[in-house]
């Protein structure tokens, strides 16, 4: 039996890499595609049978040893992505009522610093107000890791609940520097129409641009590359 899950195993990989291969010989790892050329060609080497990500990578000049040179914002796409996030929201108790009232998944209760403490969350993004936000500093070193942490810059931390929670629940993402100077989002689903794919690209990189750190003296901006799942990067023009 276990043998016979090898080949069967064997048999799916060799599959696969030889369609990759094949939709590789499509695309010219040399060549800066326009935007509309870069989401035609994505559909056309596209290898799977379900709707796959699309997912965009851009290269920054940003260096994130240096504070000054973070970068942590958030944006709407017009044409949202593919994603359901759970919004939790914690707020003292003379704004649960606003808080209820929101489109969130999970609303302050007594045993939600107790599930956090233990490594529990039901929630993608968590939300809570200026005067809230102290409360959450003995929970940090869980939230920190995972990007739970409510931050200004990442807009979760608001005073107008139910606002953020409905554009977070709607159209906006958030996007961050990571330790190898790359940021990284999904833009959307391979089956949206591709003028919807290019608007949010170019809405997308519009935003990472107008978030350029002042310390960043040069060209924020290196390399764009977009990609769906299992299928050969596209590089753009930036």
């Amino acid at each position: 039996m276990f043998v016979d899950h090898f080949y069967i195993l064997y048999y799916l990989k060799m599959n696969h890499w030889k369609k990759y291969e094949e939709s590789r010989k499509h695309v010219d790892s040399m060549k800066l595609y326009p935007v509309q050329e870069a989401v035609e060609l994505l559909k056309k080497v596209n290898i799977t049978k379900f709707d796959p990500s699309v997912e965009i990578a851009i290269k920054t000049n940003a260096n994130p040893k240096y504070n000054d040179q973070i970068i942590r914002a958030t944006t709407i796409l017009p044409h949202g992505t593919w994603k359901t996030k759970r919004v939790a929201v914690f707020v003292s108790d003379d704004k649960l009522d606003e808080a209820k009232k929101s489109w969130a998944d999970v609303v302050w209760h007594e045993t939600l610093l107790n599930d956090i403490k233990n490594n529990k969350f039901d929630f993608d993004i968590l939300v809570t107000t200026p005067d809230s936000i102290r409360d959450l500093v003995v929970v940090a070193k869980q939230l920190g890791p995972k990007w739970l942490m409510p931050s200004p810059k990442a807009g979760t931390v608001t005073p107008n609940i139910a606002q953020t929670v409905q554009e977070i629940k709607k159209w906006k993402i958030e996007f961050r520097l990571d330790k190898t100077w790359n940021i990284h989002a999904g833009i959307g689903k391979l089956s949206f129409d591709s003028i919807k794919i290019e608007e949010n690209i170019t809405s997308f990189i519009k935003a990472v641009e107008d978030n350029k750190p002042a310390w960043v003296k040069w060209k924020l901006i290196k390399k764009i590359v977009l990609s769906t799942s299992m299928s050969p990067w596209v590089q753009i023009i930036c």
